[in-house]
């Protein structure tokens, strides 16, 4: 298995991905090159940052992919609020959206965290 596939944070953010995907779906057509792209890109960029950190590099490198990451997570914080107020998520898809991100961060602010200790 590839050691990525381990890190909690790939795992949680891989969740994120799919949720944020079908979230988008629902949006209407004319967004398809603006707030959705831009969702589906900040949601993508966070697994795919976390596996190219996590594939052999140095820990200051790997910190640095995390950083990129937890940028991607805030990036997205940001249009899933823009995508509330403008009526485009339900307070009940927002929220659970909210959460999953929320772990995500926390998530992978730990491993940033536990790789700057080793």
């Amino acid at each position: 298995m590839k050691p990525h596939k381990r890190l909690v944070a790939w795992q949680k953010s891989m969740d994120l991905v799919v949720m944020i995907y079908k979230l988008t779906e629902t949006f209407p057509k004319n967004e398809t090159y603006g707030l959705v792209s831009q969702m589906r890109r900040a949601a993508v960029s966070a697994p795919s940052n976390i596996a190219e950190g996590a594939s052999d590099r140095s820990k200051e490198q790997f910190r640095k992919f995390l950083s990129i990451t937890i940028g991607s997570l805030n990036e997205l914080n940001t249009q899933l609020e823009i995508a509330f107020r403008i009526r485009y998520l339900d307070k009940e898809n927002y929220e659970k959206a909210q959460n999953l991100l929320d772990e995500c961060l926390a998530v992978t602010y730990g491993l940033k965290k536990s790789v700057m200790q080793k």
